[in-house]
């Protein structure tokens, strides 16, 4: 049998996720903690073997059982995680999760509960805290029947169970015998946690389950994929910082999206782009409140520059920070070797146009669905619009970060057109002042702008850049925005061309690299998951309502066996990239929701 300590690295889509809204941890199926960033989604890592070895930092815990059959489930409507271990002379199953606490500055607890289900079996224990991405030396030591870890200028962790522990390079460790009935229990924290005790994990599994079922309750979906559909939401739910309303883009960091490659990105931040969109899946289930938060954490990030509205960063921390330097972590083999692997993420201060549409967006349907605006925020609505204006003509990087050079990308352009259109709609709607006659202007110049330099007639479809004559997936967004006709005939050329160059089996390429390297990185990338579901919608929405019904069914075949999605599949589906990634699970309940209504013939009540 192979020591636990050697344990190989598990593959993206082997992994479930457990959180508490402040952090998140990944649980794989072979009963390992390999990644856990303490106490916060951005916070450095303690457990970090997912991106090297278990030397990186592991909390590993399973039966010594040959052959058994592994599979992870969740605890009905929660984010309570469950591994079981399935033999001819034993059942078992671990219960992780992360307790969601009575306050906001409660710090996290790891909660770990193993039941012997039938039979007995032995297990083996291995808690390696790795402190700071395992760049700090930390070290175990023994305080009564409990371990601590610690290491210089770190939060010191302690770790309590019912079953004896001893220390081995510095990782507690435990070998102990479980019969049928009888259980253990293993609670991580910070070293002066009074709730750090055995004996608390009854109640706090109680209270945890109690509260993500009566949060799932409140989702009016009623259609098709509930069980997929309720797993995204969760998902999102889990990405939103309880404390401050923000919602990063995924839990993790360094995760490739090319095996080996060297796109490997930080996604533990809130990117305004994603963040906006992600108000859309929530106002469309009926989660009201998580929508108007988010809104929140965007004024204070808009009041903070209104007088620069090209301050505004396409990304922040969960704290509001803008400032988010990129370094390497070179002491990291990265996952399957992908390296560097990156914290901080360099695109931070990317002037990137698009968001500025995408915010609008979020803030119309919030004012529609949600909490009005109020007069300030009006006042913060007008400069960016206003500045918008007067900014549009100029390039950028476009939506997907792209490291080379500036262009004029469509994307930006028609989310430029967005920002004024939904500008517009709001004041009317509201009542509200507003320079309509300029900004009417401005929204016809865009929108003739992109059809005399965007629409390619000699190739007959939209391109990705003007002069160029590429496409790209974003360009799936124009119906889903209601800037052209679902069934126009030239947005049902640019699909057909879309189909013919980037959809391969229902997955959809955000670009191709291969001829022409103009992301500025090298090598290349997986399917994006979000075009591949925004692929489905386009489809509905050109009346394909079988072919799109069928392309859906095959991506829900490519979640793991969760109902998680990464960014990005590989030619076999497998996942790519960081996991899971918010903006998969909100373009997955946009084409559900339209799709289901296409299915029972019913005419949209509202779209986005």
């Amino acid at each position: 049998m192979v020591k636990i300590q050697d344990e190989s690295q598990s593959a993206i889509e082997a992994h479930g996720i457990i959180g508490d809204m402040r952090t998140a941890a990944l649980v794989n199926d072979q009963g390992s903690v390999d990644f856990f960033c303490w106490p916060e989604f951005d916070s450095p890592a303690i457990f970090c073997s997912l991106l090297d070895t278990p030397e990186a930092g592991i909390f590993q815990l399973a039966p010594q059982i040959a052959d058994a059959r592994r599979e992870q489930i969740y605890l009905p409507d929660t984010n309570v995680l469950q591994t079981r271990w399935l033999a001819p002379q034993a059942v078992v199953e671990i219960t992780d999760l992360l307790p969601v606490s009575d306050h906001d500055d409660e710090l996290p607890l790891l909660i770990r509960r193993v039941r012997m289900v039938s039979g007995n079996a032995t297990f083996s224990m291995r808690c390696a805290v790795r402190h700071d991405y395992a760049r700090a030396v930390t070290k175990a030591r023994a305080d009564g029947e409990d371990v601590c870890f610690d290491a210089e200028g770190q939060p010191g962790l302690r770790l309590a169970c019912n079953v004896p522990l001893k220390i081995a390079d510095q990782a507690a460790c435990s070998t102990f015998t479980l019969a049928e009935g009888e259980s253990a229990e293993f609670v991580l924290g910070a070293v002066d946690d009074v709730r750090v005790k055995v004996g608390c994990s009854d109640l706090a599994l109680q209270r945890t389950v109690h509260f993500w079922r009566q949060w799932l309750a409140q989702s009016i979906y009623r259609g098709r994929w509930r069980e997929m559909i309720n797993r995204s939401a969760l998902t999102l739910k889990l990405l939103t910082s309880r404390k401050d309303g923000a919602i990063i883009a995924a839990a993790t960091f360094g995760l490739p999206e090319t095996p080996g490659g060297e796109r490997n990105w930080d996604y533990r931040y809130t990117w305004i782009r994603d963040a906006s969109f992600t108000v859309y899946a929530f106002m469309r289930l009926g989660f009201v409140d998580e929508a108007n938060g988010f809104m929140r954490w965007l004024r204070g990030r808009v009041g903070e520059c209104c007088e620069q509205p090209l301050k505004l960063n396409i990304m922040y921390s969960i704290d509001g920070r803008s400032d988010l330097p990129e370094t390497e972590l070179s002491h990291l083999s990265g996952y399957g070797g992908a390296r560097p692997v990156r914290i901080g993420n360099g695109a931070f201060d990317q002037v990137q146009l698009d968001i500025f549409g995408e915010l609008l967006d979020a803030v119309y349907l919030t004012n529609k669905y949600g909490e009005a605006i109020s007069h300030e925020g009006w006042q913060h609505v007008t400069q960016i619009v206003d500045h918008v204006c007067s900014i549009w003509q100029e390039a950028d990087v476009g939506i997907w970060e792209m490291r080379g050079e500036k262009h004029h990308f469509l994307h930006s352009r028609l989310m430029c057109w967005v920002a004024l259109d939904r500008a517009i709609r709001l004041a009317s709607k509201r009542s509200l002042p507003a320079p309509f006659s300029r900004w009417n202007e401005t929204r016809q110049e865009i929108h003739t702008d992109i059809w005399e330099n965007f629409w390619n007639a000699e190739r007959g479809h939209f391109v990705q850049y003007k002069g160029g004559t590429a496409l790209d997936g974003s360009m799936l967004l124009m119906p889903l925005v209601r800037f052209v006709g679902a069934k126009d005939p030239a947005w049902l050329a640019t699909l057909e061309a879309i189909e013919k160059s980037l959809v391969r089996d229902g997955m959809v390429y955000r670009y191709r690299n291969d001829d022409n390297a103009m992301d500025g990185l090298q090598g290349t990338e997986g399917a994006f998951a979000a075009c591949s579901f925004w692929y489905v919608e386009c489809l509905a929405r050109a009346g394909q309502v079988e072919k799109a019904h069928l392309e859906f069914e095959q991506l829900l075949r490519y979640a793991n066996p969760l109902g998680l999605y990464a960014e990005e599949f590989d030619c076999y589906a497998r996942h790519l990239g960081n996991t899971p990634q918010a903006l998969t699970h909100l373009a997955l309940i946009s084409a559900a929701s339209f799709l289901d209504r296409k299915l029972d013939h019913q005419k949209p009540q509202w779209q986005p």
